[in-house]
């Protein structure tokens, strides 16, 4: 027990959240609602992980109220982090525009990922996005992507289609 208490912890993944659908909190039939606390930690606790990962919370925006400014913090928060492999929560409907913002930093793994119902709903695709983001950004090269609906996304081919609710190629 000692021996385990006192290994040294190498963390293996950051995980920076910045708000959306994920962490929506509803007050009344999806009409009024606020970006809650970050829910990937519950998420994570339930599902027994065995990898080491911090949790960064950045931003709790809807991704629809994201702008150049809050891309250039989150830009900064993954070039500055020590860390090379980096999952994002973030909203689907700017998803791509941030991925593709982030592009060009180097020596990093990014993988993005969100929800189309918020991770406190009964039935949600929050739990089965985070796990392919977990599991992509430990297999896929250095770049940026986005994990959605059970694929790997390159943000420059693909986008949210909002009428199938899914993400696609292009």
């Amino acid at each position: 027990m000692m021996a385990d208490s006192l290994r040294e912890i190498t963390v293996q993944i950051e995980i920076m959240t910045t708000g959306g659908t994920i962490d929506k909190v509803y007050f009344d039939a999806k009409s009024s609602y606020e970006i809650g606390e970050p829910q990937i930690d519950d998420v994570l606790r339930d599902a027994n992980l065995t990898v080491d990962y911090q949790i960064t919370p950045l931003l709790r925006k809807d991704s629809l109220d994201l702008n150049d400014a809050d891309r250039e913090l989150i830009k900064a928060a993954v070039t500055e982090s020590s860390i090379d492999k980096i999952v994002m929560t973030h909203g689907t409907d700017t998803m791509v525009a941030t991925a593709n913002y982030l592009r060009g930093i180097s020596g990093k793994t990014v993988v993005l990922t969100g929800s189309m119902q918020p991770a406190r709903f009964r039935f949600t695709d929050a739990i089965y996005n985070i796990a392919s983001a977990i599991t992509a950004v430990q297999l896929l090269p250095t770049g940026v992507w986005i994990a959605m609906n059970g694929q790997i996304f390159d943000p420059e081919k693909s986008r949210k289609n909002i009428e199938m609710n899914r993400f696609e190629t292009i």
